[in-house]
């Protein structure tokens, strides 16, 4: 899109909101996070991913998709979210590649997650967060990895 103003180009922004459903290990030995492992999507097929991500719907919070996102992909409902994130990510050359990825948090819902689109979801599994599987979709192993250890910023960044 060119700025009418300056001529220059401007970007457009995408943004999406993410869940990583997370519950206490058995015999309180870590963390887990529910993955989905992605295929028929065209993107990041074969890596796993969060069990529930999309992008924000005009005149949408972030919060409302990514509980709407839940109740499509993983049939949960009543998430008690936390913000996790928010994530400013790019790979510079794509024109539609410029996003705002919004990562939430949940530890309480209702319903059991199981695959909703098993089209687009080959696998839906627990996986502790000190023992993610391979492969994870980059941007969000950041985001996990900043929630294993800790120490997750309110801003992160990727592909800069």
């Amino acid at each position: 899109m060119q700025d009418p103003a300056t001529g220059k180009t401007r970007f457009v922004v995408v943004p999406a909101s993410y869940v990583f459903l997370l519950r206490e290990a058995a015999g309180g030995t870590g963390t887990e996070v529910l993955l989905q492992l992605r295929q028929g999507t065209g993107y990041m097929d074969g890596h796993w991913a969060a069990a529930a991500a999309g992008h924000v719907e005009r005149g949408e919070t972030a919060e409302d998709a990514a509980r709407r996102e839940a109740l499509e992909e993983v049939a949960v409902a009543d998430l008690d979210l936390s913000f996790a994130t928010a994530m400013q990510r790019t790979a510079h050359d794509l024109p539609i590649d410029e996003r705002i990825d919004f990562f939430f948090t949940a530890r309480a819902w209702s319903g059991e997650p199981r695959i909703v689109e098993p089209a687009k979801c080959a696998d839906l599994r627990w996986f502790r967060l000190d023992a993610l599987p391979d492969p994870v979709v980059p941007h969000e192993r950041v985001v996990l990895a900043g929630l294993e250890r800790g120490d997750l910023a309110p801003l992160t960044h990727f592909g800069f």
